[in-house]
């Protein structure tokens, strides 16, 4: 049986302090009145609810006025003459705080555009299409889950909880008063909207924080027990490929990093983001961020690994002989990225860097991504894959600061990332390693990952450029293996640039 399609877009819900029917004299009901803006009637609407028949508006024949901070009026078109329109139903509206009557007429205004614009250009300089661009890209199961998971509390608080990033952008904000003072602040995929709160601490101007997940409402109270601060911030329920805005931004912040840096495929909305909302030459914090890579040896690793298939070696499991679908488990533990944190001696080789200029780089730069490896083998090992971390840089007017994965500093929630071959390559000392790694974004709002390794050849011959050995693998960044066992951190101030704890080939792949 065929699932039920679910309505195009529910937008945002509103708790109201009170609502008073224009034509009624009856006595409020005491429970608290909801206002919805939705579409699961077949038209957009807004739907007043208080324990009672609820009361539809449709959109594109209501009207909504402003009495007050705190106090609006909503009136429905019944019928038109040659004179005067006549409305048929009105209520006054009451909210709990100027911030959320600020929001809810922003979300009127998004909903009213929506139904009345049909493609036409927004104030922001896009054409807000039928369906989300975001729907367009990402499979609907995927993007439930995502914004399931980051509408609870339990995550942002691992998040929050994460010190060494928490602090980064707290220190980077607040170090760069001079880029928030006075200034209008987009705080793309807000969260909890902390950020929005340091941005509001630096001295913004105002800050809109837009979040599309159920923490919007979380952040709402958030920011309202803060009142010095949530007069500045406006949080906005919804996705930044869809929401407008009623000013452009002079500076946007967000923390759109996933594992890898690119996972959850959040950079482009960060991108998109800047597209819409930023003033020309406005500033992003992070401002680029930078993938390192470099070939690693780790038996211990390897054989762990490899182990977890001996169980299909079973000749004899119940009188059944499991040892036709060794080959398979074997490839498929080998096809899991390996997150966890290691021992920076473990690396064979200096780092090489690919480079994403977020104030540069294009949306579509991001669908696909191909780093060439080339590195030179001091010693002789067996190289049993590719190791990987980020880093990014929040380049302030006043300080510039980094905020790093690398392996030996202070572990983060990120950790880093290992492709493991299923077959190592035996290197000598001064061999060269030659290699790809090219990642595809797919619709599961991840990337496969496939890696390539040669080993070119050594001594007699080596002119010539030939191959001994290659090994090859296949990954989804979306199901890793998360390897808890964490070694001792090394100790690395923030404020260094991670060079200084591995230094890097000057061999950088620049996304402009």
């Amino acid at each position: 049986m065929e699932a039920p399609q679910a309505p195009k877009q529910m937008y945002n819900e509103f708790t109201l302090a009170s609502i008073t029917h224009l034509s009624s004299s009856s006595s409020p009901p005491t429970l608290s009145p909801v206002a919805r803006f939705c579409s699961d009637s077949g038209f957009s609407e807004l739907r007043f609810e208080q324990g009672h028949e609820p009361v539809n508006f449709n959109l594109q024949k209501t009207q909504l006025f402003k009495l007050g901070p705190t106090e609006s009026l909503c009136i429905l078109e019944g019928s038109e003459t040659v004179k005067e329109t006549i409305y048929s139903r009105g209520i006054t509206i009451q909210f709990r705080n100027k911030e959320e009557s600020t929001s809810f007429h922003y979300a009127f205004d998004q909903c009213k555009k929506e139904v009345n614009a049909q493609g036409s250009n927004l104030p922001n300089g896009t054409a807000l299409e039928s369906k989300s661009k975001f729907d367009d890209k990402i499979e609907a199961s995927s993007a439930k889950m995502y914004f399931h998971y980051y509408g609870q509390l339990l995550h942002q608080q691992n998040m929050m909880q994460d010190y060494v990033r928490t602090g980064s952008y707290y220190a980077a904000v607040i170090e760069n008063r001079a880029d928030f003072a006075g200034r209008v602040v987009v705080d793309v995929g807000a969260g909890s909207g902390i950020l929005s709160l340091f941005a509001a601490q630096a001295g913004a101007k105002h800050v809109y924080a837009v979040e599309a997940s159920e923490m919007a409402e979380y952040a709402r109270k958030l920011i309202a027990g803060n009142p010095l601060l949530s007069q500045k911030i406006t949080v906005i329920k919804g996705k930044v490929e869809d929401v407008e805005l009623p000013e452009k931004a002079d500076i946007l912040i967000s923390e759109p990093m996933g594992t890898l840096l690119i996972n959850e495929r959040m950079l482009e909305s960060y991108v998109i983001a800047r597209d819409r909302f930023l003033v020309p030459n406005g500033k992003m914090f992070p401002t680029l961020g930078r993938i390192h890579m470099a070939p690693f040896s780790d038996e211990y690793l390897y054989i762990e690994i490899a182990n977890k298939a001996l169980f299909w070696q079973q000749q004899n499991y119940y009188g059944v002989d499991l040892t036709a679908l060794h080959g398979t488990a074997f490839q498929g533990y080998f096809s899991q990225p390996v997150v966890d944190a290691f021992d920076p001696r473990l690396l064979v080789a200096p780092a090489i860097s690919h480079v994403i200029n977020f104030t540069t780089v294009k949306e579509e730069d991001l669908y696909e991504i191909n780093v060439p490896l080339k590195y030179t083998s001091p010693v002789g090992t067996r190289i049993h894959g590719l190791a990987c971390w980020f880093d990014v840089l929040f380049d302030g007017s006043t300080v510039q600061r980094w905020l790093t994965t690398a392996p030996g500093a202070p572990t983060t929630h990120w950790y880093q990332l290992r492709c493991v071959l299923s077959q190592p390559l035996y290197v000598m000392p001064g061999q060269e390693i030659v290699g790809h790694l090219h990642m595809i974004a797919h619709s599961a709002q991840s990337y496969t990952i496939n890696l390539t390794m040669s080993v070119k050849m050594w001594g007699p011959g080596a002119e010539q450029g030939g191959i001994l050995q290659t090994s090859s693998c296949k990954l989804d960044l979306k199901e890793p293996y998360y390897r808890m066992s964490q070694p001792q951190a090394y100790s690395l101030t923030q404020d260094q640039q991670p060079q200084q704890l591995l230094q890097t080939q000057v061999l950088i792949c620049f996304v402009v």
